[in-house]
């Protein structure tokens, strides 16, 4: 059976000036969509990705913001010039784990329209630039009320 759920990422303490943005699209193929510059304060992204569920099974995440194999998909942030700012010095990527999110969640989350995923990431590293790689820390997925 197939489903389909909406994810908010709050990204906290952008780095000043450095465009982010979701990556629809897989490859040499992709888009940069919902760009925002970073303020230093907090980002907010939103899409819908599909879940394929079957008892027994960890769920399987569809459709063009689901990157990485199956069993093992995430999400990716572009960061600076893969955002589309030509005239950042930053070409990065923020990598955001699916994984946490369970079968319980994605059922709650459908049986409700008001609600959603939601995972806050850190979105500059120590030194002050804007995070990248596999997020760390992360705290995970929780179910929220959407706004």
């Amino acid at each position: 059976m197939e489903l389909e759920i909406i994810l908010r990422i709050i990204l906290e303490d952008s780095t000043p000036g450095v465009d982010y943005g979701l990556q629809e699209g897989k490859g040499v193929d992709f888009k940069t969509v919902e760009t925002k510059r970073g303020h230093g304060g907090s980002l907010q992204f939103e899409c819908r990705v599909r879940v394929k569920s079957s008892a027994g099974n960890p769920p399987v995440f569809l459709g063009p913001f689901a990157q990485g194999p199956r069993g093992d998909r995430f999400i990716y942030i572009d960061i600076g010039t893969f955002a589309g700012q030509k005239d950042s010095c930053w070409s990065r990527r923020l990598k955001i784990p699916l994984t946490g999110i369970t079968p319980e969640i994605i059922k709650q989350s459908v049986s409700d329209s008001n609600m959603l995923c939601e995972a806050f990431v850190p979105g500059s590293e120590k030194g002050g630039g804007p995070n990248c790689g596999t997020v760390k820390p992360f705290n995970g997925w929780k179910l929220r009320r959407s706004e």
